[in-house]
């Protein structure tokens, strides 16, 4: 799992997944967030690394 930040541009993602909220109510905001997750999981598809990642996560908050 990468530890460092890897992105391109982090603050136009930022700013590309903020707009995308735009409008939505707070329930429409949560399917979104849980459906980008699913696709993005799906994109890495190592179940191993998934777990690395949720454990990550839930140390971070």
């Amino acid at each position: 799992m990468k530890n460092t930040p890897n992105f391109q541009d982090a603050d136009a993602f930022y700013e590309r997944l903020l707009d995308a909220h735009g409008g939505l109510s707070r329930d429409e905001s949560e399917l979104l967030n849980a459906r980008l997750i699913l696709i993005l999981a799906n994109q890495l598809g190592d179940s191993a690394l998934l777990d690395d990642c949720i454990a990550a996560a839930r140390q971070s908050g």
